[in-house]
């Protein structure tokens, strides 16, 4: 499958969008439209906000979709915790919608192939996503509850 990542910039940070990964909250944009608007090309605009209103609204993002880097530390330089010593992993059942695991993990797949995530990850509960394991907001129009 294709790398979609998209990577917008400041001076100061690099805001990383990851498509597959999005549950299409709308919390980005409902909370920094200035920034994060849906209906402009590109969609992420970098200098229309104070980078701290950036970063405090990419933290909010459920899915992990966004995250960002200080463009002064190369992302490869962050890593998960020794996976040879047991580590806790903080997952989070969200009402009506997926399984939020808010910690590093590493995900084995059902062909044997295997993923390191870094921050949030959201994961199917109802079954209907298309992108299996992860959610892709399908949730939404299936109802699901649970």
């Amino acid at each position: 499958m294709p790398d979609n990542t998209r990577k917008y910039r400041n001076d100061e940070i690099t805001v990383v969008w990851q498509p597959d990964m999005c549950i299409h909250s709308r919390i980005c944009w409902t909370g920094l439209i200035s920034v994060f608007n849906p209906k402009k090309r590109p969609w992420i605009d970098m200098g229309a906000e104070a980078t701290g209103k950036i970063m405090e609204q990419v933290q909010k993002c459920p899915s992990g979709a966004l995250s960002f880097y200080r463009n002064d530390t190369m992302p490869e330089s962050r890593s998960l915790p020794d996976q040879t010593s047991p580590a806790l992993v903080n997952i989070e059942v969200q009402t009506n919608g997926p399984l939020i695991i808010t910690t590093g993990c590493q995900i084995t797949h059902s062909n044997g192939s295997t993923e390191t995530r870094e921050g949030k990850t959201a994961l199917c509960r109802c079954g209907a996503s298309g992108n299996k394991p992860f959610c892709d907001g399908s949730h939404k129009t299936q109802g699901f509850k649970g």
